[in-house]
């Protein structure tokens, strides 16, 4: 407290002493608060670009594991047919796209990890499955090794071998969607999901619904056909 009442000389300096007191003190605080400041905006920035770096290394893996392979190969007439299989090393998947002589694309994923495929004909409101074998590991692997190397087969018809297998489909056991694992459930959105067994034929009596072929980089395409089993 300052006394001013006795010596106003003494008062003035003693006011000039405090204000510069004052003046010297917040020039004394503020480099601090500008070195808080610019300390705050230099971790933030940091932060930002480590992030950003951090998001595009996870990105950036699963969009480089994922490849389009193209398969060529004649049919019994000799008429070239076109597929592509989508390979995803990272997650074991391989999707194919199989389009018939109309212009109309099936679907067929072989999900390795969970050993299951699933079959989604086209103009049907259903997915088919159907528990992998080792013959259907042997033929998915040759295409997730070789693609490594190459992007596009072309297969021969005097190289070939052809084979067909028929499953039955058990109407009955129908598979509630939200059970399977997410790619299984992308692709059978909004359709029913049957599971099926391999047997020796559809027999006389019984109608084949549909085929769908199926190559493989190993010179092996599979037609497989599909037919309801009697309840």
């Amino acid at each position: 407290m300052v006394r001013c009442w006795k010596h106003s000389e003494d008062c003035l300096e003693e006011a000039q002493c405090t204000d510069g007191g004052s003046a010297a003190s917040s020039q004394s605080h503020f480099p601090h608060k500008a070195f808080w400041v610019s300390l705050s905006a230099s971790l933030l920035l940091v932060v930002i670009v480590l992030a950003s770096t951090g998001h595009l290394g996870l990105s950036q893996p699963h969009a480089e594991s994922l490849q389009i392979v193209r398969i060529t190969v004649p049919d019994q007439t000799g008429v070239l047919i076109n597929q592509s299989a989508v390979v995803d090393q990272q997650n074991d998947l391989v999707t194919f796209s199989v389009t018939s002589p109309g212009n109309q694309t099936s679907t067929v994923l072989f999900d390795i990890k969970h050993g299951l495929i699933c079959y989604k004909p086209v103009e049907q409101e259903s997915c088919f499955l159907r528990k992998m074998e080792q013959s259907d590991y042997d033929n998915v692997h040759s295409l997730l090794h070789e693609s490594t190397n190459k992007s596009h087969f072309q297969l021969f018809g005097n190289e070939t071998q052809r084979q067909t297998e028929f499953l039955g489909v058990l109407a009955a056991s129908q598979v509630d969607v939200s059970s399977l694992e997410e790619p299984l459930q992308a692709l059978c959105q909004d359709s029913s999901v049957h599971w099926t067994r391999r047997v020796q034929g559809p027999g006389k009596q019984r109608l084949v619904y549909f085929c769908i072929d199926i190559c493989f980089p190993s010179n092996i395409c599979v037609s497989v056909c599909f037919y309801y089993l009697p309840e």
